[in-house]
């Protein structure tokens, strides 16, 4: 899955005009349900909405789910990288992005347009006027004081003292003012009486004179030319006793501002100690109310995400198992019906045996012929002694063999199958196993698949997808597939015919996150037997039996419950050799024999 965003995770998420979040537009996986799983859809974050839409081509016509940001809650995931949910009251959706770096794109933008949109946000406060939130700020703060303070008597009785202080200070300043206005007026009269004198006694010389502050007269007298203040000062005002009231004004301000900064630091401790139990309170309320939503969250929302497979899963063993255990059996019973209306016939292979028997020169020749060598090797020993191998299914001429092994805490059991199938040949029966054209005849498992590469007649790269068995995850796989016929090398002996698949990896299917990707070794192995007809009779399919070695090692790309893997492998093997070899039985009856 690619994803492509209309905008970055950076500080360009942000319009430099407007101040508003941009639109962020992307790819994310969202959940559906546990039948589709994972699905890509085309996500858009605009306006302090979250919207998506099938795809991008679609957007026209209109939004499948949309989610308003306000309340949300955005949660990444505890375990998965790439992984997070949105919450509104009931309402889930279960995201996943590209890569961890897309996540915290998306989760940032999210929560930014989430922050833009409440009231208190700045661009709210922008929006809504600074002056408004100050006055709102200034009436609530001076209510809380107010109510706080009802029962602070003695606060109260000082802040009363402080009013009163305040009016004879403002008293005082006025008197002060006017005795200071007074001083001023005053000096400017002695200056111009000064400058007035000065003038005279440049006139007349001879007749007065200068002494220090008197003026000399012709009779021998002395006239004060200036009379000295009152000791009263000007207009009565007592400078300084006024001082001294000053004095001791301010000295009962300081004294009362003491108290009452002795009695607000009381009345602190105490709505200090109120906070930190409110603040108690709050904090086991929210951890009850945590609880509570994770609680609801496990009840509501079943059937989403976390109820799937892994290691990390909601979902018990036991129910785990009974869940997969009735998805197959739906799947079986969908499979009877379709498999009693078809009447499909397909025609036998054109391909000639050299074509079988050839190595080949493709890119993976070597590989295949590595493949081949291996099963002929140890596919075909004996297990009957082996203590390695324990004997899990025995019925008639089938019996189904497994090897526990686990690798990361992932069931690994590689397992082995022996069967006998009379009427059939092993060409015919590696031919309905390797031919496409049949193959959903038969596999009940397959959801769709399709032939990446056609590399020779005898080898192909098939892409497939397998029906999601919930709880568990839905599982895709790449392989190449070969057949071959391995002559020989006694005359006494019979030829084998070999079907192997294996993974490989291709660039026309890559891993997506709509599936895990599984990988496989399986070998369908086969050699005929034939028994002398009577007589000169030719040789009919009541004369030839087909001896079948079928091997299968699978590692599912995934974390399961090991019991639950090897009960549905327990379960599921034998079921699929029984109904494969009564299809081969059922479309070779009344054919020539195929060898």
């Amino acid at each position: 899955m690619s994803e492509k965003s209309s905008s970055s995770g950076s500080d360009e998420d942000v319009d430099p005009e407007s101040g508003q979040p941009v639109e962020l537009g992307g790819i994310l996986s969202k959940w559906t349900n546990y039948i589709h799983g994972w699905q890509d859809r085309w996500v858009v974050l605009k306006n302090n909405t979250l919207s998506y839409y099938k795809s991008q081509d679609e957007r026209e016509y209109g939004c499948r789910g949309s989610l308003c940001l306000s309340k949300a809650v955005i949660t990444p995931h505890e375990f998965d990288e790439c992984r997070f949910d949105i919450s509104v009251n009931d309402s889930v959706w279960y995201l996943r992005a590209e890569d961890p770096e897309h996540r915290l794109q998306w989760i940032e933008s999210i929560e930014l347009h989430k922050a833009e949109s409440g009231y208190g946000s700045e661009t709210s406060l922008r929006r809504h006027g600074s002056m408004l939130s100050l006055t709102s700020a200034a009436s609530a703060l001076s209510a809380t004081s107010t109510s706080s303070f009802k029962k602070g008597h003695r606060l109260r009785e000082k802040l009363a003292e402080m009013e009163t202080f305040r009016d004879i200070l403002c008293r005082q300043v006025d008197t002060l003012q006017k005795y200071f206005d007074s001083c001023a007026d005053a000096v400017s009269k002695d200056e111009f009486q000064r400058d007035r004198v000065e003038e005279d006694e440049d006139d007349f010389p001879a007749t007065t004179r200068s002494d220090g502050e008197y003026n000399h007269n012709n009779n021998g007298s002395k006239e004060k030319l200036f009379s000295p203040a009152s000791p009263k000062g000007i207009n009565g005002i007592d400078f300084k006793g006024e001082a001294i009231t000053f004095k001791a004004t301010t000295a009962g301000i300081l004294s009362t501002l003491s108290h009452c900064i002795e009695l607000m630091v009381k009345r602190e401790d105490s709505w200090q100690k109120r906070l930190d139990k409110e603040l108690e309170k709050r904090r086991r309320v929210e951890d009850a109310y945590k609880s509570a939503v994770h609680e609801l969250k496990k009840k509501s929302h079943y059937g989403g995400p976390d109820y799937e497979e892994g290691p990390n899963s909601l979902i018990n063993e036991d129910e785990f198992f009974d869940a997969v255990e009735a998805a197959l059996d739906r799947q079986d019973k969908i499979e009877e019906q379709c498999q009693s209306e078809k009447t499909r016939n397909t025609s036998s292979s054109s391909v000639s045996l050299d074509a079988y028997s050839a190595i080949g020169t493709h890119r993976f020749a070597n590989k295949v012929e590595e493949m081949v060598q291996n099963h002929m090797t140890y596919s075909l020993q004996d297990v009957g002694g082996d203590a390695n191998w324990q004997l899990v299914i025995e019925e008639g001429e089938m019996k189904v063999y497994r090897r526990e092994v686990e690798e990361n805490g992932i069931v690994l059991d590689p397992l082995k199958a022996t069967h006998s199938v009379k009427g059939v040949t092993g060409h015919e029966v590696c031919h309905y196993f390797w031919d496409t054209d049949v193959r959903m005849d038969w596999e009940t498992t397959i959801e769709n698949f399709n032939v990446v590469e056609k590399l020779s007649e005898n080898a192909i790269i098939v892409y497939q997808t397998h029906k999601r068995v919930w709880p568990a995850s839905q599982r895709d796989v790449l392989y190449l597939s070969a057949i071959r016929k391995i002559m020989a090398t006694n005359e006494n002996d019979p030829d084998t015919w070999l079907v192997c698949n294996f993974s490989v990896d291709h660039n026309n299917a890559p891993p997506t996150n709509r599936c895990v990707r599984a990988k496989i070794n399986v070998a369908m192995i086969c050699q005929t037997l034939v028994s002398p007809p009577e007589g000169d009779k030719e040789i009919s399919r009541d004369n030839i039996l087909c001896k079948i070695t079928y091997v299968a090692n699978v590692n599912p790309g995934g974390w399961a419950p090991a019991s639950v893997l090897r009960a549905v492998a327990k379960r599921e093997y034998p079921k699929f050799l029984k109904r494969f070899t009564s299809y081969v039985q059922e479309k070779t009856a009344g054919k020539p024999i195929l060898f």
